[in-house]
């Protein structure tokens, strides 16, 4: 399994197959980038549809669609427009598959060839609790007693935020496939960890998680149906994150 080196796009290339590409911008920035490039290099059709945003919100959003293109073109792909679609989900070019996500600290883009992968979802959080109230509102009852559990031997390893973090990746892959909505209570998520570690700089984890699709589970790519998703995530440097990506010959089972 490939382990994080340094950078926020090593994390996330540590849950991520080998034929995803990453890009995230912290390393833009050590190779000389920076927002008001990123705002400049918009393309007009992401430029008129930020327009309005306020600054730190066009600056992410620009700085991701920066990230997306690096890896664009880093499989030797043309840049294009990345703008956002249903639901605001983000568009990629024909035959590509991609998602984005930002978070304080952290941004960054995956995408993949569609001749190898279906969909990819990531999500990356601030590795911290959530807020009260929310556990409840956005786990099932296998969930919450999963998390509670974990919480109760290892209370710095923020497995709630991981749950948080998991779901949100499963929609992301979910959506592109399936043009419909998936609410927190239409997966059932297990994980299982590989390993902790504790360190001066704080804890680390990682392992892979499962999602049992509990809605319809019917799809428009003509593909496998969606009974389930599986994934990988990660805690380190100060983040979670978490990952699925659908190979075209994934089998359709937990």
């Amino acid at each position: 399994m490939k382990k994080p080196r340094g950078t926020t796009g090593d994390v996330l290339r540590s849950v991520f197959p080998d034929g995803v590409r990453v890009s995230s911008w912290d390393e833009l920035l050590a190779a000389g980038r920076d927002e008001d490039a990123a705002i400049d290099n918009l393309w007009p059709a992401e430029a008129e549809a930020s327009a309005t945003y306020a600054p730190r919100r066009r600056a992410e959003y620009a700085s991701v669609r920066d990230c997306a293109r690096e890896a664009l073109r880093g499989e030797g792909i043309a840049p294009a427009a990345i703008v956002k679609g249903q639901r605001g989900a983000p568009v990629f070019p024909p035959n590509v598959v991609g998602a984005i996500t930002h978070t304080d600290g952290l941004r960054a883009a995956a995408i993949a060839r569609q001749e190898r992968f279906r969909s990819l979802g990531v999500d990356a959080e601030p590795h911290e609790g959530l807020p009260p109230g929310v556990l409840d509102a956005v786990s099932l009852p296998s969930e919450r007693d999963w998390v509670r559990a974990v919480l109760a031997g290892e209370p710095e390893l923020r497995v709630d935020k991981l749950l948080f973090s998991a779901k949100e990746a499963t929609y992301k892959a979910w959506f592109p496939l399936t043009r419909r909505w998936l609410g927190f209570e239409d997966a059932e998520l297990t994980f299982s960890t590989e390993d902790v570690a504790h360190t001066a700089a704080g804890i680390s984890a990682r392992g892979t998680f499962s999602s049992r699709i509990l809605i319809a589970p019917d799809v428009i790519d003509g593909g496998a149906p969606l009974h389930a998703l599986s994934g990988r995530w990660v805690i380190d440097t100060g983040f979670v994150v978490a990952a699925i990506a659908v190979e075209q010959s994934a089998p359709d089972r937990l």
